[in-house]
């Protein structure tokens, strides 16, 4: 027996022996950073446990503070001793839950607070109203909230809707991070009711240029539709290597894609679409700002700075935004400076598309029987021989058949500066352009190339009225060639008796007021206007060509069935509606908005065929009805 215990001893021995040797090889080979990641890993989790058990404590806490009768005031001291004390020893509890990590490759966003009861979804179901849900919700009184109610992301009382229009997911806890990158998630279900009293068989982005005159058998046809197309999903992926470096990604996306396929007999089977996908840089040291994929515009007016998801957009349903916003979403190369994030500047290049309107021109040319076909183009008054033109293509691959693309030489080139200040946001901004176009000049057999440049200048508004509860919104872009930044798509440009594409002048701006009665409720009305000017000549068949031209008969205009190729000179709007945001808790969140515009097109003016002036005029009504639910809201 002893020399059984002997050989069991060195046995144990030398296992002993061999897994401390094993042990020391391992972390000797063992690569450091997997370790240190495996750490901040680990170290992300806890924080993450430790904040939702801090929210729990505190609901918890508030449930029983309100059964008892105990003040707002004694409640929050109460609780927020408890919480120093209880979780990790008063100051260090504090400290372990702050955004400053151990390690440096994982940082939390300065905006998601360490006990906020809706970010950690410690909270019961709310809702921002009146009266006793008998399925046990907790109803939000309308004259007070409920003891430690954090900020929501979704607060209304904002400066800007752009938490309506977009998805704020930058108030938003990360949902879950991969090494040192947090990864947040935003957007909304909806369903929207579209009412028009003019048939355009539109989704929920409304065409507004399109709005038919009498001559069509739509106009005064009523059309309505259901639409969930508008649904969105966006991801925001942050990482902080350094304290004064911030990277981040961004992609968003809806359903408002209609391939070949699409329809809504059977099946409605709309395909998603990129909204956006950029990512940023930025050193806040040096003030600097780098973007880079498809985002708003330079253009777009701002609420604050010139940051992504920073942008005044109007609080509306309507996809299209509403006449006489300035605005793309257009792949783009963008740098900023801030000043102390006071004043800034801007320098954007973007994808240069445009639009080009050849109504008058309504023959096909094809020089020296080529299989090529471009548009004919009479010649002017005292010239002689007609041009053939060339502007566009259809897309390729990876782009629409069915779309043309313009043949743009350039890019455009966006500079805008602004200023935040105690009374509000003001910036000022310049937009250059460059259009090109290809012409088989009288007499010649090969193209020439042509190019011209438009542009123009515009400025913009973010200020409160007297009370941060009424704001007051405006934007305003003129030159020549701008009108693919309206979205009633006035055209960029017309053709000249050479063949040449040129500008025409036009004006877009709008003003809206935004009140803000409560932080559940959004109150907004605007006024919006896009105008074009004319650009044309006279040929030498004594007829007009271009744009805006005075000598075409449209007195079919007004007759069903009768031919009218009026062109728009101008389009007015009024938008009123409103939101409210009357349900939220860690189920999410849910708002109902109901919106109307009015809408007045403009023609130029021609003749009846007898002499006779003729005003082509035509208005259009729309309602949406809309519901969102935010689930991580």
């Amino acid at each position: 027996m002893n020399t059984a215990a002997s050989e069991n001893s060195v046995s144990k021995t030398k296992l002993d022996t061999k897994l401390l040797v094993g042990t020391l090889l391992f972390c000797l080979f063992n690569k450091p950073a997997l370790a240190l990641a495996d750490d901040a890993q680990e170290l992300a989790a806890i924080k993450a446990q430790m904040r939702l058990l801090a929210a729990q404590v505190e609901a918890i806490e508030q449930r029983q503070a309100k059964r008892q009768g105990l003040k707002k005031t004694q409640t929050a001291l109460a609780g927020k001793g408890r919480h120093n004390t209880g979780l990790a020893g008063g100051k260090t509890a504090t400290a372990a839950l702050g955004s400053g990590p151990a390690d440096p490759a994982i940082r939390f966003s300065p905006d998601t607070p360490p006990a906020s009861v809706a970010q950690a979804g410690g909270l019961p179901l709310r809702s921002h109203g009146s009266g006793t849900n008998p399925f046990g919700f907790e109803w939000l009184p309308a004259s007070q909230e409920v003891v430690g109610h954090p900020r929501s992301a979704m607060d209304l009382a904002s400066s800007s809707p752009s938490s309506i229009t977009q998805t704020s997911v930058d108030h938003l806890p990360p949902v879950f991070t991969i090494g040192g990158i947090s990864v947040k998630l935003g957007g909304f279900v909806e369903l929207s009711n579209i009412a028009r009293d003019s048939n355009m068989t539109a989704g929920p982005a409304t065409a507004w240029g399109s709005f038919p005159y009498a001559n069509n058998p739509n106009h005064g046809l009523s059309e309505e539709r259901i639409s969930a197309q508008l649904s969105r999903m966006s991801v925001l992926m942050e990482a902080n290597p350094r304290k004064d470096i911030r990277l981040q990604a961004y992609i968003e996306t809806d359903f408002g894609g209609a391939a070949g396929t699409s329809n809504s007999v059977q099946i409605s089977g709309y395909t998603p679409r990129m909204r956006q996908g950029y990512f940023t840089f930025t050193q806040k040291d040096w003030g600097f700002h780098l973007l880079m994929g498809q985002a708003w515009s330079l253009v777009t007016n701002y609420s604050k700075g010139l940051l992504p998801r920073q942008e005044q957009l109007p609080a509306v349903t309507d996809n299209n935004q509403i006449p006489g916003i300035a605005f793309t979403r257009v792949p783009q190369i963008r740098i900023g400076k801030d000043w102390h994030e006071k004043y800034w500047l801007g320098l954007s290049i973007e994808d240069p598309q445009g639009t080009v309107d050849a109504s008058t021109f309504s023959k096909s040319c094809s020089p020296n029987g080529s299989s090529f076909s471009g548009t004919n183009v009479p010649a002017g008054y005292g010239q002689s021989g007609t041009s053939c033109a060339y502007y566009q293509n259809s897309g390729g691959v990876l782009l629409n058949s069915g779309t043309h693309y313009t043949d743009n030489p350039a890019p455009d080139i966006v500079l805008k500066a602004a200023a935040d200040t105690s009374f509000g946001h003001y910036e000022v901004f310049g937009l250059g352009r460059w259009f090109r176009s290809l012409s088989v000049m009288p007499g010649e057999s090969t193209t020439r190339k042509h190019t011209h440049f438009g542009g123009g200048v515009g400025a913009g508004l973010t200020t409160p009225l007297g009370t941060k509860k009424l704001q007051l919104a405006g934007n305003i872009l003129a030159g020549e060639g701008v009108g693919r930044y309206g979205p009633s798509l006035l055209p960029d440009t017309t053709l000249n008796s050479r063949g040449q594409l040129t500008p025409v002048p036009e004006i877009i701006g709008s003003l809206g007021l935004i009140g803000h009665p409560s932080k559940s409720v959004l109150l907004y009305t605007y006024g919006g206007v896009e105008t074009a000017g004319r650009k044309s000549y006279m040929g030498n068949d004594g007829h007009q060509y271009g744009y805006g031209v005075s000598d075409l008969n449209l007195s079919g205009c007004s007759i069903e069935f009768g031919s009218c190729n009026a062109q728009t000179h101008t389009l007015a709007s009024l938008t009123a509606g409103g939101w409210w945001h009357f349900m939220e808790g860690h189920y999410g969140s849910m708002m109902a908005g109901l919106q109307y515009t009015y809408i007045r097109k403009f023609a130029f003016k021609g003749n009846d065929g007898f002499g006779n002036s003729v005003s082509p005029t035509t208005f259009g009504n729309t309602v949406y009805v809309t519901f969102r639910y935010f689930p991580f809201q």
